[in-house]
C-alpha cells in the first residue's frame, strides 16, 4: 500500500473515525511505544518478599484513605528547598 492510497482512504473516513487512526498512528509513531512494543518480557519470579511488600503497600493505603503522601511533604522532608528542584 503506497502513501496516495493510504490518503484516499484517510480521506473517506468520518470524523470519528478519523480521530481513532489518528491516535493510532501517533502511538505507532511514538518512539517510546515502540520501544516498549519490542521489549523483552519481564520473566522475573515473583517472590513472596515481592507479594509480602505489595500487601503492606496496599494496607499503607487502605490506613491513608488510599492517598499517597503529597509531593511537597515528601520535598520538605529531605531537606531540598524548592528552589533545588529541576
Amino acid at each position: 500500500m503506497d502513501k496516495q492510497h493510504a490518503h484516499k482512504l484517510l480521506d473517506q473516513l468520518d470524523p470519528n473515525q478519523f480521530a481513532a487512526v489518528s491516535h493510532l498512528l501517533e502511538v505507532m509513531a511514538d518512539p517510546v511505544t515502540r520501544a516498549l512494543a519490542a521489549a523483552p518480557a519481564d520473566d522475573e519470579p515473583v517472590t513472596e518478599q515481592d507479594r509480602r511488600r505489595f500487601r503492606d503497600g496496599r494496607a499503607w493505603f487502605a490506613k491513608r484513605g488510599g492517598k499517597g503522601i503529597p509531593m511537597e511533604d515528601v520535598v520538605a522532608s529531605s531537606g531540598v528547598q524548592p528552589e533545588d528542584r529541576r
